[in-house]
């Protein structure tokens, strides 16, 4: 295997942020949801493509970013990974892949199922589209039994969604897991990234009744400007967010605290506080591109990276972002989205990638 995320690639970061200080508090930054092998195409000198197994799934790749800009504080990973994985050869890369990047496998329960191949088509202007092959796979099949009674103490946030999503019997598992932590104020931070994938969605009605109950259970909702064609067909852009922002007539539920929207080459936009609060944009950086595999991921991750270190990974701390801070923040996950489209497949950068940036 190689490209993305591949065999033997390591940062060797051992804390890359202020976790390096004596006496830091570690929280820790939970992803939960699918892990699979992305077969990357590659054009052969003979003619036709060449496919690369490469890591994926989007709550993993999001996992490996935050793991790699936020490194360990106290010897302990600050991120860590919630799923069902197999113990075939991939499944295991994919545990070492995790633990070579900063990121907790403590949660990542083992079975014999098949581990879930993903193969992306690539066209020039076009999002990435995908068949997936999952019947039967690990991390399909996460069960009530593989979920802890209690998260770790140190969890400071919660982050769902993608395909997992669409797939039962994990999507129930999650579900129940979310609406357990987002009950009450003291839980950790929801944060969910639909990541649409039209092809995994089999009723459209059901997925939508189910999305609104997800959406209103989290605190940041990171979404695609793809993923509103799809959830929102021909509302727009602003109809668009106003729906996510708006909760169902009668509900007592409220909107999330953060809407993050990215929006391709036009950057991206984050609104604080419902409709008529905060709002600001930040440009995309344009660096040469070879595909935006694992963008939306990563810009997920960094992001989540940015909150949780400089002290705004809290439900409190989110309705008091100020729009310095929103601006720092996405200007941030923009550059890390930039850099994983300058190279094949998902790939999150490190620190000083960004900082080179």
């Amino acid at each position: 295997m190689r490209g993305a995320q591949s065999i033997g690639f390591g940062t060797g970061s051992t804390g890359i942020f202020k976790a390096e200080k004596t006496g830091y508090c570690c929280s820790m930054i939970i992803c939960c949801g699918e892990a699979l092998i992305d077969m990357v195409p590659e054009k052969n000198a003979g003619g036709g493509d060449l496919y690369l197994p490469c890591f994926g799934g989007s709550p993993y790749n999001t996992a490996i970013a935050a793991g790699r800009l936020l490194g360990k504080a106290g010897g302990k990973n600050r991120t860590a990974f919630l799923a069902r994985l197999s113990v075939d050869f991939f499944g295991r890369e994919l545990v070492e892949n995790l633990e070579r990047n900063n990121v907790s496998t403590e949660l990542v329960a083992r079975s014999d199922q098949t581990t879930t191949l993903a193969f992306v088509k690539l066209e020039n202007g076009k999002e990435p589209s995908y068949i997936f092959y999952t019947e039967g796979a690990a991390d399909r099949s996460l069960d009530s039994g593989d979920i802890p009674a209690k998260l770790p103490p140190e969890t400071s946030c919660l982050q769902f969604g993608s395909i997992s999503m669409t797939m039962e019997s994990a999507a129930s598992t999650i579900e129940s897991l979310v609406l357990r932590e987002s009950a009450g104020e003291e839980g950790p931070v929801i944060s969910f990234d639909p990541n649409i994938r039209p092809l995994m969605i089999k009723d459209r009605d059901a997925y939508m009744a189910r999305f609104e109950t997800w959406v209103r259970a989290s605190d940041i909702v990171k979404i695609s400007s793809a993923d509103f064609d799809f959830i929102y067909p021909g509302a727009g852009l602003e109809e668009s967010v106003k729906k996510i922002l708006t909760p169902p007539s009668g509900s007592r539920a409220s909107g999330p605290r953060l809407l993050a929207v990215t929006l391709g080459a036009g950057g991206a936009t984050a609104i604080l506080g419902g409709l008529g609060g905060l709002q600001v944009t930040a440009p995309a950086v344009k660096p040469p591109l070879i595909d935006t595999i694992g963008a939306g991921d990563t810009f997920h991750g960094a992001l989540l990276a940015w909150l949780e270190e400089n002290g705004r990974m809290s439900r409190g701390a989110l309705s008091s972002l100020t729009e310095h801070d929103l601006r720092e923040a996405l200007v941030f996950a923009n550059k890390a989205a930039s850099i994983v489209c300058s190279r094949k497949g998902a790939n999150p950068p490190a620190l000083a990638e960004l900082k080179a940036c």
